[in-house]
Order: C-alpha cells, then sequence, then structure tokens
C-alpha cells in the first residue's frame, strides 16, 4: 500500500510540476494576422534577452498598404515614417495569464493601455483610452 501511495504522489506530483511549467512558459511570441486581415504583426522580445515582449507590423497582406505612412501618428516628426516595422505593442510584462503594457494604433494615431490575452490560437488585444475600450483577436501563424 505504501508503494502505491508513494506512485501515486509521485505521478500527482509529476504532473502538478509539469501543468506549473507550462503555464509559466507559455509565450505569445510569435506572428499572428490581424483581424482584419491587413498585415501580419510578431511578437518578440523587445531587446536581446529581455523579458518584456514587443510587436511590430512585420508584413503587409493588403497591397494598398505596403506603402503606408504613419500619417495620424500625433508626433507630426513621425507622419512620413513607413508603418513597415513600426512597434504597435511595447514593454509587454507577464501578469498571471496576461502581458500588460502600451499600445499604438497608426489608424487612429493613438496610444492607449494594452492587455494580451492567449486564447487558443488566438491572441485577445485589449485597449483602453481613458474609460473606452476596444478588443480584437488576432490569429497565430505557424
Amino acid at each position: 500500500m505504501f508503494r502505491r501511495f508513494t506512485i501515486a504522489s509521485l505521478t500527482i506530483a509529476a504532473a502538478l510540476a509539469t501543468t506549473g511549467s507550462a503555464q509559466t512558459s507559455t509565450s505569445i511570441q510569435g506572428r499572428y494576422r490581424t483581424d482584419d486581415n491587413n498585415a501580419i504583426i510578431t511578437i518578440a522580445p523587445c531587446t536581446a534577452g529581455a523579458a518584456v515582449v514587443c510587436a511590430r507590423i512585420s508584413q503587409f497582406l493588403n497591397p494598398t498598404l505596403r506603402n503606408a505612412r504613419d500619417g495620424n501618428n500625433p508626433d507630426a516628426s513621425l507622419r512620413t515614417r513607413a508603418l513597415m516595422g513600426v512597434q504597435i505593442l511595447t514593454n509587454l510584462r507577464r501578469d498571471g495569464n496576461s502581458w500588460s503594457g502600451r499600445g499604438y494604433s497608426p489608424e487612429e494615431g493613438r496610444n492607449f493601455n494594452a492587455t494580451v490575452t492567449p486564447h487558443g490560437g488566438q491572441l485577445r488585444v485589449r485597449g483602453c483610452v481613458a474609460i473606452f475600450c476596444r478588443t480584437v483577436e488576432w490569429t497565430r501563424l505557424s
């Protein structure tokens, strides 16, 4: 009986340890297609070895956006920069099952508080300015 208890305990302990490490190693890093199918966003460490991640526009799927500029940027000196490569989520830090940081919407030229939460093969991106929030879902690409 002691042997069964020990084997069962070890099995349960191993399962819990695996579950715990899987939760802590869950990563949002990767490539995602935006909800409007206009772009591919790449999420990676902001700098080499950084504990925080950032998201950049890495590809346009809509051919009319390939030469798009950041024309709505509140900083007039940035309005002529190409949108390709622009960082749209910055300094995302893990907070439980979500990541929190700052975001930038080139369409609106607005900065916002961002919360990113994985949900299956989707990434829920929630942006809030004051009390107004909007959530979109991006699809992870393999």
